[in-house]
């Protein structure tokens, strides 16, 4: 059964504390963009035709819901999970886990996603807000959930001044004080 949920938006750094919390404590985790790219990929679709057919079909986006949901059930499956509505489902599903939510501001996640896409810090928080903003309309559509809400956080960490290694910390220590 899960044991910590990360969430936060693209450029928020979620995919690499997984990573360093994994690594840490031995844990299989899973991404929940991972279940996104192996349904395109089982479908024969690029991520941006599969991203706009998930715009006009939302049964496919509760599907792959609902597959995150089993996996944070599963007796053996991943000690950690993340995806951007992990922390809400672990709520709603009342699992007693550390629900993390990585707070950065806009401006440093254009930065963080320039370094490690190219392109102009301008677009890329143009295209952050973007993202943000449709994300919420469906989230809204689809479950009348606000992914901007952190009532199902147990701990929200500012990561916006952090490095890697800090965010890592702070996320460790609070995993290990509570134990």
């Amino acid at each position: 059964m899960v044991l910590v949920t990360i969430s936060g938006h693209p450029g928020s750094g979620t995919s690499t504390l997984v990573e360093t919390l994994s690594e840490h404590f031995g844990w299989v985790s899973l991404n929940g963009g991972q279940i996104f790219r192996d349904e395109a990929q089982k479908r024969g679709l690029s991520l941006a035709k599969f991203g706009a057919l998930c715009s006009v079909d939302f049964s496919i986006d509760r599907s792959l819901d609902e597959i995150l949901k089993n996996k944070m059930h599963e007796q053996g499956g991943p000690q950690v999970i993340e995806s951007r509505l992990s922390g809400w489902w672990a709520h709603l599903e009342e699992i007693d886990c550390f629900r993390i939510w990585l707070e950065v501001s806009d401006l440093e996640r254009a930065r963080r996603v320039v370094s490690r896409e190219g392109g102009s810090t301008d677009d890329a928080l143009r295209a952050n807000r973007h993202r943000t903003s449709l994300d919420l309309t469906r989230y809204e559509e689809l479950y009348g959930l606000n992914p901007e809400d952190k009532t199902p956080y147990t701990h929200v960490v500012d990561a916006s001044y952090l490095d890697v290694d800090e965010v890592a910390t702070a996320v460790i220590k609070i995993l290990e004080e509570s134990q």
